[in-house]
């Protein structure tokens, strides 16, 4: 209220200028991309008792149910940046559910790959344990902005060129359908793999590109009463 009250008792200059930084605020709130997701279906490869995973997080050159196409190198600056460390590890895209931590995330000629530590001390680390390892979820997906990315006319498909990532979420469906958590190492080996009926896997996807719009959405709107 003190603000407003200064505001209109300024001289004019001054109210001009602070409208013009209020809207050049508002702009870039607006330019700036939204939060993305993008699973992928490439089986988590192995988990222990302990709670150690591996898998791949994304695959390169395959273009996933919502038309895009994630190049190598696209994650190479943002792990600069980050690091292992700075991703987050989450359950269903959920920030209030944290799992545990990645201990490793690279590029390979694959894909990205990552391995993670659930932290155990958690309820819902030891569900998704539990899970995994009885073959009933086996995905991963990627939270991340867009930073440089170009749209084919004519296929309509997306190529992510760079991508700044900042979350990898252990879930249900994946978008991608080349990357999950492959299998589960049990103490005797680890149990074979089930294919999905294609019909789920294409559920999961529109209902992974609905919560990824719904996320944005939210994120955007948070913005905005920020500023």
């Amino acid at each position: 209220m003190r603000v407003l009250e200064q505001l209109q008792t300024a001289p004019r200059a001054r109210r001009i200028l602070a409208l013009r930084r209020g809207q050049a605020l508002m702009a870039r709130v607006h330019e700036a991309p939204p939060p993305e997701t993008k699973r992928a279906s490439l089986a988590i490869a192995r988990t222990t008792d302990a709670g150690v995973f591996e898998g791949y997080a994304s695959v390169f050159n395959v273009v996933d149910t919502g038309g895009d196409m994630v190049a190598p190198g696209a994650f190479t600056a943002s792990l600069r940046k980050r690091g292992a460390a700075g991703v987050k590890m989450l359950w269903q895209h959920q920030a209030a559910e944290p799992l545990g931590v990645w201990t490793q995330i690279v590029e390979d000629v694959r894909g990205l790959k990552v391995t993670g530590q659930l932290d155990l001390s958690v309820a819902r680390a030891r569900e998704a344990l539990s899970l995994m390892r009885s073959n009933a979820i086996d995905g991963l997906s990627i939270g991340f902005r867009t930073v440089r990315a170009v749209k084919d006319r004519q296929s309509g498909v997306r190529r992510l060129f760079a991508v700044d990532l900042w979350e990898i979420s252990i879930v249900t469906f994946p978008m991608l359908l080349q990357a999950r958590v492959s299998a589960v190492k049990r103490g005797r080996g680890a149990p074979a793999l089930q294919k999905a009926a294609p019909s789920l896997d294409v559920v999961g996807a529109r209902l992974s590109r609905l919560r990824a719009d719904c996320a944005s959405a939210r994120f955007e709107q948070a913005l905005r009463r920020l500023s």
